[in-house]
């Protein structure tokens, strides 16, 4: 994958008149600009209240929602949390995107994981150079922070250092609370 792939998300996205942004290790790279490593996905992240236009949007796809690791067709019912992911699968040429439901209330986002874990909506995503958005770093980190895998602490370790002050603190503050053990708290000071 490149960021080609990206590209070709954001182009069959463009008419989609709701938020989504690409998550996962792509955002990371998308944040820094160049890709750091091999990716075996894509995912794409949108907000909850958004799913069932996004299933009217993409006409041509089949979906299956994720239940304990098992998968399910969705058919038009409004999925509540503990389900989150949604793999898709384009009926016409096979081509398959991964999506993460991500929590809100009001004007925040919220960690489904740990609901004290909040931030502004407006401070959710950003876009690339080339009009690509993505999910801010310090989210996807505080994401990955779960069982996280070597390609994870990978993540962590190249992008640690591209944190301005207030992402460092913010993903501080969410592991301290949600994974207070967690190893990446030592190089956020």
């Amino acid at each position: 994958m490149s960021f080609e792939q990206c590209q070709s998300v954001t182009s069959l996205m463009a008419r989609f008149n709701k938020t989504w942004f690409i998550a996962g290790g792509w955002a990371i790279d998308l944040f820094i600009g160049k890709e750091t490593r091999e990716h075996e996905d894509l995912e794409i992240a949108l907000f909850r209240k958004d799913q069932l236009n996004l299933k009217t949007y993409l006409t041509e796809w089949e979906f299956k929602k994720v239940i304990k690791g098992e998968f399910y067709n969705w058919e038009n019912e409004f999925l509540e949390l503990p389900i989150h992911e949604i793999h898709a699968t384009n009926k016409l040429n096979g081509d398959t995107i991964e999506i993460l439901l991500n929590e809100t209330k009001d004007n925040e986002w919220k960690f489904r994981r740990d609901l004290r874990i909040c931030s502004p909506l407006n401070s959710v995503w950003s876009y690339s150079e080339t009009g690509i958005p993505y999910l801010n770093p310090e989210i996807v980190l505080l994401y990955k922070a779960k069982n996280t895998r070597e390609k994870d602490h990978q993540d962590f370790h190249i992008i640690k250092d591209y944190l301005d002050n207030e992402k460092r603190y913010w993903l501080r503050n969410a592991l301290e609370m949600h994974e207070p053990e967690h190893k990446w708290i030592q190089f956020l000071f």
